[in-house]
């Protein structure tokens, strides 16, 4: 089995943050959603086998403990370009998860997200 995507919440319109976030902030390219389901809204991101869905719930709340969590090979350039785009990095749980550096961020809509390098 593996896992073929991920799927994260945003309200009507914040597609924009997302991509400012998981475009600009991660590096994942956008990829065109199928057109039965592009009236949806929402948009798709894919790196190689990494595949997040944003998808538009209404009405919204946040996640704030569920979350994806990204392998990144420069987690401090990462972090970087997520303090430069104005993303709140957490590095506060950096040593706490065996065997990775880590930090915890929130994409343009509020989910929680983590970051291991």
């Amino acid at each position: 089995m593996r896992l073929h995507h991920v799927q994260v919440s945003c309200p009507p319109g914040g597609e924009d943050a997302a991509r400012r976030f998981y475009g600009e902030g991660l590096g994942l390219p956008e990829v065109d959603k199928p057109p039965v389901l592009a009236a949806r809204g929402g948009c798709w991101f894919r790196d190689g086998d990494v595949e997040v869905h944003v998808g538009v719930e209404q009405p919204f709340a946040p996640a704030r403990k569920a979350h994806p969590a990204f392998l990144v090979d420069d987690l401090d350039a990462v972090a970087v370009r997520l303090e430069s785009l104005g993303f709140l990095v957490d590095r506060s749980e950096e040593a706490t998860f065996p065997g990775h550096r880590r930090f915890h961020t929130a994409d343009g809509n509020g989910n929680r997200v983590e970051v291991l390098g």
